[in-house]
């Protein structure tokens, strides 16, 4: 069953690629992608709620097969796919297996209860199977990461040198009422994460939507902790494009073009991706240079990420 339902996912890739027609374009690493064993939302056909697109996919490997053909019309050269946030790394391994040059796990949680064993996650990092902590979705309940449960996780991401990304910002509209009793938006304030900062000063961490409305409180952590970086992560689609640009306009206007990565957060509609990197090249405030920081560079560098491609010259 495993090599049957990967199989069809090459296949598919094999005839995209076969398809495709012209010269490349420039490489992205995209920050922040999600898989999902099961979603209510694929029952439902929840249209995209900034484009009104119909959801098609109804399941895992629907939603695999159209991801990655997403990944390679953009040339998302590396993605960070999340698991499902219930700690079972199965999923996101799955999608690694389909295509290992590109897929990086990231191993996301809530919290402690649903947490993934630490014993098994540091085996998992040791293998290269987990590239990432995250995406830590403290916020939506009622917790921030300060919480003493994710400092075993914390501690073992700062001796591995693990990246670490933070849910912070915002959610969903209603979130409190449907799923999320505990949420609640002042546990989105990226300051509220400092005194983790000062516990682990080599933690290598990343605030995923870019702490998004507190724009103050990001340039603060952003300034005083250099080794902090923010994705742009579903705000560069899902609010309205004016506001995006505002905020985006005012980080790179405090000086942050270095500490800056895509992300799409495409969650269960892949045409966001698209999107997602339509609201980067349509800033006409950013100059080619800092594009390519945004779409590349940065995330390269904060992931360590050795390659022989100038991104700078595409």
């Amino acid at each position: 069953m495993k090599q049957a339902f990967i199989g069809s996912v090459l296949l598919a890739l094999s005839q995209g690629a076969a398809a495709q027609t012209g010269r490349e374009p420039a490489p992205i690493i995209d920050m922040h992608v999600h898989a999902y064993e099961t979603d209510e939302r694929w029952k439902f056909h929840v249209p995209n709620p900034a484009t009104g697109m119909p959801l098609l996919e109804t399941t895992e490997a629907d939603h695999m097969r159209a991801t990655f053909a997403a990944l390679k019309r953009y040339n998302i050269v590396k993605a960070v796919v999340n698991n499902d946030s219930g700690g079972n790394l199965a999923v996101a391994r799955r999608w690694q297996a389909a295509w290992p040059e590109r897929v990086i796990v990231g191993a996301g949680f809530d919290s402690a209860s649903n947490a993934p064993d630490l014993a098994a996650l540091r085996a998992a990092v040791q293998r290269h199977e987990v590239g990432v902590l995250g995406e830590i979705g403290a916020q939506y309940e009622g917790l921030t990461l300060a919480d003493p449960q994710f400092e075993p996780y914390l501690a073992l991401a700062e001796e591995l040198d693990l990246p670490v990304g933070v849910h912070t910002g915002l959610g969903p509209p209603t979130a409190p009422y449907e799923g999320s009793q505990r949420f609640r938006t002042r546990f989105g304030n990226p300051q509220l994460i400092e005194d983790v900062l000062i516990r682990h000063p080599k933690l290598r961490l990343y605030l995923m939507h870019a702490g998004w409305p507190y724009l103050a409180e990001t340039k603060a952590i952003l300034t005083v902790y250099p080794q902090v970086y923010a994705d742009l992560a579903v705000i560069d689609w899902i609010i309205p494009r004016e506001e995006f640009h505002e905020y985006l306009r005012a980080l790179m206007r405090a000086g942050f073009g270095k500490q800056l990565m895509f992300g799409s957060d495409q969650m269960v509609w892949t045409d966001a991706i698209g999107r997602a990197i339509e609201g980067i090249e349509s800033a006409d405030f950013l100059s080619p240079i800092q594009k390519r920081d945004i779409f590349y560079n940065n995330a390269a560098r904060f992931l360590r990420i050795e390659s022989s491609t100038d991104a700078k010259s595409k």
